[in-house]
């Protein structure tokens, strides 16, 4: 595994974003979406983060990105989600026919921490930790 690193600290945080069209509207093809990612590259340097991978449904996008220890992770979401909201509904302005009252994503979301080691193998990696300095 490669680790990131940055003055002080060395670290890999993976997290796991789901953004929801305002009830669920189905207004999400590839065309959106690539618009969508393309918002989000913009945006990656302001805040310390880097996209690793993005997929969509017609109706909510999967976005898999790493971030520093620093990163204010709600003010990127809320960032990310005012800006492109403007900005999709500009650059397709008949999209707005399809959204209620012009909200284009969910107030809500899901953000989920991914790593390589699942919680329980974690779990039981701190247990066993000064377990062979008892016996000696």
């Amino acid at each position: 595994m490669n680790l990131d690193t940055n003055r002080h600290s060395v670290f890999k945080l993976y997290y796991h974003l789901i953004l929801v069209i305002k009830y669920r509207r189905k207004v999400i093809d590839d065309n959106i979406s690539d618009t969508l990612k393309k918002y989000f590259l913009n945006i990656e340097d302001d805040f310390q983060i880097k996209l690793e991978e993005w997929n969509h449904d017609i109706d909510h996008i999967h976005i898999l990105f790493t971030a520093e220890p620093t990163t204010n992770l709600s003010k990127f979401i809320n960032a990310y989600k005012s800006a492109s909201s403007r900005m999709i509904k500009k650059a397709y302005p008949e999209i707005k026919d399809k959204l209620w009252e012009e909200a284009f994503w969910s107030k809500s979301y899901c953000l989920l921490t991914s790593g390589g080691a699942t919680i329980e193998a974690i779990r039981e990696y701190i247990k066993s930790q000064g377990e062979t300095s008892e016996k000696d």
